[in-house]
């Protein structure tokens, strides 16, 4: 038997007649954590909100939320539910959910050092052999984070329920999350370089919510194509029921690269490795890369968890501990036992907060 879950707050929508009203139930139940994300995130008060008053911006945020409404009404009505349920307004939402979209147009002159998170977060350790099929990711993220977010458990109407990790104020999910088809995928951020980025495409916080619909493999695989992305991103798609795990890594122009896991491990962090597009220098993933492969082969989960627990480099680490990112949970996807452990804390313990059980097709999802 598996613990429950401690720290990490778990809520259930039930199907709800609306989108609106899922978003609405969401916001209202975390109201308060939401309206403390956006006091105290220093990206969006300090540079998004600065920005958002300009007339650049103005065209921009016009072009992403037209878009992504039209491409997707239904997640966009979930964001504005969210902002009516938790008394937030609807521009924090936005800003918080097209971050990544708006961030590299805010001049650099108004950036600092602080807010080096826009690309320099998350790790990802895969494998499947005949022993072992595992996803594990490290969900790193800035300070603002700690303590915001919480597990969403929704069913829809047409009858699919999700399970997804989520930050205050956004949709689910950035960052990982499962439906009762067995389907799940972790999340990595790419950085590609300003001339790659598409002004007003799709947002990769709604290809993700989408994700949570897929009805399989190659389903899922369509949904992050059929999207004309404005910034990339690195998908890593697992298929519990037929044991295998892709990595997608995307850009804008509808190009990507896609590879099947197999016998040799992968540990993605926050860079391209097979698709070939123009992108920032993250010193951060090449370091924690290469103290991966130092730690490679990998045999069992326990070595898994190591490698993501793991804080040799001080100057880079895989578990980061501050003082501008930390890892905020890191979870383990095992296709085998079909669960997804969750744990707060150096994952190198194994002492995992919360374990869900993944269905397949026809089973629900329970708390071990």
């Amino acid at each position: 038997m598996g613990t429950p879950c401690k720290k990490l707050e778990f809520f259930e929508v039930r199907t709800c007649k609306t989108a609106f009203e899922m978003g609405f139930l969401i916001g209202k139940r975390f109201s308060g954590l939401i309206k403390c994300r956006v006091s105290a995130d220093l990206i969006l008060q300090e540079q998004l909100h600065p920005f958002a008053r300009t007339s650049h911006a103005k065209t921009l945020l016009d072009e992403l939320c037209n878009n992504n409404r039209q491409r997707f009404p239904n997640y966009w009505d979930e964001i504005v539910g969210t902002a009516e349920g938790s008394g937030v307004s609807l521009l924090d939402l936005v800003l918080l959910n097209f971050r990544k979209e708006i961030l590299p147009f805010v001049p650099k002159v108004e950036r600092t050092d602080l807010q080096e998170e826009a690309s320099n977060d998350c790790s990802d350790v895969l494998l499947v052999n005949e022993s072992l099929a595992v996803a594990a990711h490290n969900e790193d993220g800035n300070g603002a984070l700690i303590g915001h977010g919480y597990m969403i458990r929704a069913l829809l109407p047409n009858g699919l329920a999700f399970t997804a990790y989520t930050y205050a104020g956004e949709i689910p999910s950035c960052a990982f999350g499962f439906n009762d088809n067995g389907i799940g995928f972790t999340l990595n951020s790419v950085p590609p370089s300003a001339d790659e980025i598409l002004a007003g495409g799709i947002g990769r916080n709604f290809v993700s919510r989408d994700l949570l619909e897929s009805i399989n493999l190659e389903d899922a695989v369509n949904r992050i194509l059929s999207a004309n992305v404005s910034v990339g991103h690195n998908y890593n798609l697992i298929d519990v029921k037929g044991r295998r795990i892709l990595n997608v890594e995307t850009s804008s122009g509808n190009r990507y690269a896609c590879r099947e896991i197999g016998q040799t491990p992968l540990f993605h962090a926050n860079m391209y490795i097979h698709l070939q597009v123009n992108q920032e220098h993250s010193e951060s993933s090449l370091r924690r890369q290469r103290r991966a492969a130092q730690l490679f082969p990998v045999g069992s989960k326990s070595e898994v968890l190591k490698i993501l627990g793991d804080s040799e480099d001080e100057e880079h680490p895989i578990y980061m501990k501050g003082p501008i990112l930390y890892t905020l949970c890191t979870a383990l996807f095992d296709l085998d036992d079909q669960t997804l452990c969750i744990f707060e804390g150096n994952p190198k313990r194994e002492e995992a907060v919360c374990v869900l059980h993944i269905p397949t097709k026809g089973q629900k999802t329970s708390m071990m």
